[in-house]
């Protein structure tokens, strides 16, 4: 077997995310494939290249020795094509990644409107995201870090912070009991069924310390946010979600009492030129959908002071409450 492109784009998605399920995720293969496809490389290349255990998969020396080599050819692979798409529409091409966001749509429009011709690559890990941006896969990516659960952030990175602390809310059928309070207390969801997406990065480790301090241990199933959107509508289970998260008949958005969740969101780019660049029309987006957004409208005022208030002054940059970003609660027994 000779090594092919795409085998090495497989080496490298495995190590960005740490998991063979959520490379396969990533690549849009079966996990069972990605193995065989794995197993196959390691004996064209002579040994294992990645040690697996119950927490996921890291490089062995003879994978990183393959990584340090695959990388710079994935990237320039990538370089290559895009500037060969660009060359031919007439026009250079910002290559942005993002995490789910309201706020794309509205960033995406006005950094066209500033002339610039914006793509767009989703994907559920910022560790990949900002591995890529490093890479010189992606020009800049705006991504979450889930409190308690630091991000690897590649050392020749510029990140500038849009928000320090955002607070997540939780998702639940509007004619949930609970959906009656502007908040909502965890203990009050206790034999609901949750669902949460282990593979967006830190997150299930951050649910289950809120779970911990608030001694409570529900159900929970394992899946993606749309599906959960899905079932929460039909009553079937609750999940955290975005403050930003749009209401709808079927469904309500509540603050989680004591905000025990929250989210740091991030800029990141090669250099401090990329973020000028982008960073003023992702600022204005964000602000737009907080401002439209009942569960950020909603925040009591006593948690916020006046001159932090989003709506002070009017039209002006947007200060999401929250607090200061904190380090992860202790486990209680």
């Amino acid at each position: 077997m000779e090594l092919e492109v795409r085998h090495l784009r497989a080496l490298c998605a495995i190590a960005d995310t740490g998991s063979l399920h959520r490379a396969a995720r990533q690549l849009g293969v079966a996990q069972p494939s990605l193995s065989t496809q794995l197993r196959r490389i390691e004996q064209e290349l002579g040994g294992p290249l990645f040690l697996r255990s119950h927490t996921g998969c890291r490089p062995t020396p003879l994978g990183r020795l393959v990584l340090s080599r695959a990388r710079p050819l994935m990237a320039d692979l990538h370089l290559l094509v895009t500037e060969a798409r660009a060359a031919a529409s007439g026009g250079a091409e910002l290559r942005i990644g993002s995490t789910a966001s309201k706020a794309l749509a509205g960033w995406l429009r006005r950094l066209r409107a500033r002339g610039q011709n914006p793509s767009l690559h989703m994907n559920v890990s910022p560790n990949a995201l900002l591995r890529m941006v490093a890479d010189g896969q992606l020009d800049v990516a705006f991504v979450h870090e889930v409190e308690g659960c630091p991000l690897r952030i590649p050392v020749e990175l510029r990140l500038r912070v849009l928000v320090e602390r955002e607070p997540q809310c939780v998702s639940l059928p509007v004619d949930h009991p609970a959906a009656g309070k502007p908040e909502v207390d965890l203990a009050d969801l206790a034999a609901d069924r949750w669902m949460i997406d282990p593979t967006v990065d830190g997150e299930w480790d951050a649910v289950q310390r809120m779970f911990r301090a608030a001694r409570v241990s529900p159900h929970v199933l394992h899946g993606d946010y749309h599906t959960a959107d899905a079932l929460v509508a039909t009553g079937e289970v609750v999940t955290v979600c975005q403050p930003t998260r749009t209401p709808r008949p079927d469904m309500a958005v509540r603050r989680i009492k004591g905000d025990p969740l929250g989210v740091r969101l991030l800029a990141a780019a090669r250099t401090e030129t990329d973020l000028d660049g982008v960073y003023p029309a992702l600022e204005e987006a964000y602000g737009e959908v907080a401002r439209q957004a009942p569960a950020y409208r909603d925040w009591p005022e006593r948690d916020r002071p006046a001159s932090e208030s989003p709506f002070n002054p009017p039209g002006g940059p947007f200060k999401p409450p929250g607090g200061p970003f904190r380090p992860p609660s202790p486990a209680l027994p």
